[in-house]
């Protein structure tokens, strides 16, 4: 199986949402959601529960949990080949509906311009 290339959505200031969330957590749950995402990487779309988990509209979660809190590392699809990590979130009991609503909106601007909104760090 190919692996899948996973990039870094980029708003249009060429901040990265996904690596600011990320800067703040714990070095620990940055270590799981590393492994989480080297995962994404190797398996693509065959990533399934209880790593990964479909949300709605074309939303993904990638799941780590430390210390009993959940990481959420929500991503779509850029055709076959691509997994675009949008936002960030620390879940509760689910994954907020604003939260799934602003990834389908990177979605929508990523899908529109990937060069544009891709990280380039």
């Amino acid at each position: 199986m190919p692996v899948t290339e996973v990039v870094f959505y980029s708003e249009d200031d060429e901040t990265c949402p996904v690596l600011e969330w990320f800067s703040e957590l714990p070095e620990k749950a940055q270590d799981k959601c590393r492994v989480k995402i080297e995962r994404l990487r190797e398996l693509g779309h065959e990533l399934r529960r209880p790593e990964a988990d479909y949300l709605r509209d074309d939303i993904y979660e990638l799941r780590a949990k430390h210390s009993g809190v959940n990481y959420r590392l929500l991503y779509f699809f850029h055709g076959r080949v691509a997994a675009v990590l949008a936002h960030g979130v620390i879940k509760e009991r689910a994954v907020p509906p604003k939260d799934i609503d602003k990834a389908v909106e990177r979605k929508k601007k990523f899908t529109k311009d990937p060069q544009r909104h891709t990280f380039k760090g």
